[in-house]
């Protein structure tokens, strides 16, 4: 007799596969994914999209190293570079063909030392590993914008085609987009997909992938011309398949509208995501996105009952996954997945805020809001003076009006100033609450100074909370302290989803 206790355990087991890691995915594809452990993966990683090709080409203009955004779009030559193209030139631990080798010190002499050149040594690290993870059969597919498609097609040939994998297809998305005002040129219409296998077998699953015939095909093809025997001609039905006709090498998909768009810069339509997944990968099979950003590829093969591992360098990418996760699949989503690099003590989280990369100087900020509010906050991306506001949320007040939140965090020694300060700079942006996030134990004249502000009471808070909170990332790690006000957000979701329930209800009362 099967032990029920034990079957429940191997399910589970089962089910917990699906994992989100935070970190450098060059890192995490060396130290955590398998040897051939891959069935399918699909990247679309960032390429400069907020400047301009021939600038970069060219190594004109400087970087800005300050730059908070939802995703890291910058590329320069500096130490990751340096220590990039000597890995590759070097052959580290034999990882890289000699045309990966010879390919890359080409480009070195036709393009200097620059943008454009920090940008395909990153992308040759990161495609080598990637080729590495792939199962015999898996299947890559490479999103890029026509600026980068020719050279990084080079890099592609110069790992797959010499070792014994193959180009499949360059794949054409088109979107609509309308002209700008005096435009003196065709507009940009398209990105590139590149699909390669990892040899000679390969997955393929076109009835997956049929597409609807036109009308007037169908028509066409209704009838046809046949002579049998030498007689008069004899008109016959031809057959259609019944799936659909056999889909081409390019897709039309418009961009994102209504419910499915985020807000995220670089966000890909589901559809097509779902076309590619359903096309090179079966159910149970392992689907990787090392750039997953806002969680396109892993919420699609979370609904086509794929296994994931989604990598993304941002905290605030992290967040918005969980969040998409739970919103489409419920709560219960976030149980059978295994988050890994999140700060899980004192320790880890002291790392973070050290952190001496520009590129990931805000990272320690973004976490401790996004995991305090249970990543209901909006992060603060704006350049420039911004009074020490690092996050923002919205509340419903006694007025029926959104009333606001904001966010202080800090990393390094604190002192009653801050809090004097963050007074100021509460009544300046109006809020009404006001929480300091802090690493450092803050001083006793710290909270008095915080309870000298008062209380905030609402009609919607069953008890009155103090204006300015101190919170430490002790309480938030070890304790699991979580904002406790419900935002606005979640209000709108709440009415949204009563509204649901009742349309529901309606159509089965219609039924019965």
């Amino acid at each position: 007799m099967i032990n029920p206790v034990l079957l429940k355990q191997s399910n589970l087991l089962k089910i917990m596969v699906n994992q989100l890691y935070y970190g450098d995915n060059l890192e995490v594809l060396r130290r955590y994914i398998k040897d051939e452990s891959v069935d399918l993966c699909y990247i679309d990683p960032p390429f400069n999209s907020k400047r301009n090709y021939n600038q970069i080409y060219n190594n004109i203009g400087s970087e800005d190293k300050a730059q908070a955004q939802a995703f890291i779009d910058t590329w320069e030559w500096d130490d990751h570079a340096i220590h990039g193209i000597e890995e590759i030139i070097t052959n580290y631990h034999g990882l890289f063909t000699q045309q990966c080798i010879d390919l890359i010190i080409g480009l070195r002499n036709v393009l200097g030392k620059g943008s454009l050149l920090a940008y395909l040594v990153s992308m040759t690290l990161r495609i080598t590993e990637i080729h590495r993870v792939l199962k015999p059969t898996g299947s890559f597919y490479l999103h890029c914008d026509p600026n980068a498609s020719h050279y990084l097609k080079l890099v592609l040939d110069a790992v797959f085609c010499a070792k014994v994998g193959s180009f499949r297809n360059e794949i054409v998305w088109i979107y609509s987009r309308m002209a700008a005002k005096n435009q003196k040129q065709l507009s940009k219409c398209h990105d590139i997909i590149f699909w390669y296998s990892k040899s000679e077998k390969w997955v393929f699953n076109v009835d997956e992938i049929r597409l609807p015939y036109a009308e007037t095909s169908k028509a066409r093809a209704g009838y046809k011309k046949t002579n049998l025997g030498g007689g008069k001609p004899k008109s016959e039905i031809c057959e259609l398949n019944e799936g659909g006709k056999f889909p081409e090498d390019w897709i039309n998909i418009p961009f994102i509208r209504g419910k499915e768009y985020l807000g995220y810069p670089t966000q890909k339509p589901e559809g097509l995501l779902e076309r590619i997944i359903k096309a090179s990968s079966n159910e149970n099979d392992i689907v990787l996105d090392a750039y997953c950003g806002c969680g396109t590829t892993v919420a699609v093969s979370q609904k086509l009952d794929r296994k994931w591992i989604g990598i993304d360098i941002t905290y605030q990418s992290i967040s918005l996954i969980l969040r998409r996760l739970e919103d489409s699949f419920g709560k219960g989503v976030l149980d059978t997945i295994k988050l890994h690099g999140i700060p899980k003590d004192i320790e880890s989280a002291t790392a973070l805020a050290n952190k001496a990369d520009d590129r990931t100087r805000k990272e320690f900020e973004k976490w401790a809001i996004l995991t305090y509010t249970n990543n209901r906050a909006i992060i603060n991306t704006k350049k420039g003076s911004d009074q020490g506001v690092d996050g923002i949320a919205y509340f419903q007040g006694n007025q029926n009006e959104p009333e606001k939140i904001i966010f202080q965090v800090k990393s390094g020694k604190v002192k009653p100033g801050d809090i004097r300060d963050l007074i100021g700079t509460m009544t300046l942006e109006n809020a009404s609450i006001a929480i300091f996030i802090t690493l450092e134990n803050p001083t006793k004249d710290m909270i008095k100074t915080a309870k000298s502000a008062g209380f905030y009471q609402s009609q919607y808070m069953s008890q009155s909370c103090d204006k300015i909170q101190i919170v430490t990332v002790q309480d938030i790690i070890e304790n699991q302290k979580r904002l406790n006000i419900r935002l606005s957000l979640e209000v709108v979701k709440s009415a949204e989803k009563q509204k649901e329930v009742k349309v529901n209800q309606m159509e089965l009362d219609l039924d019965i």
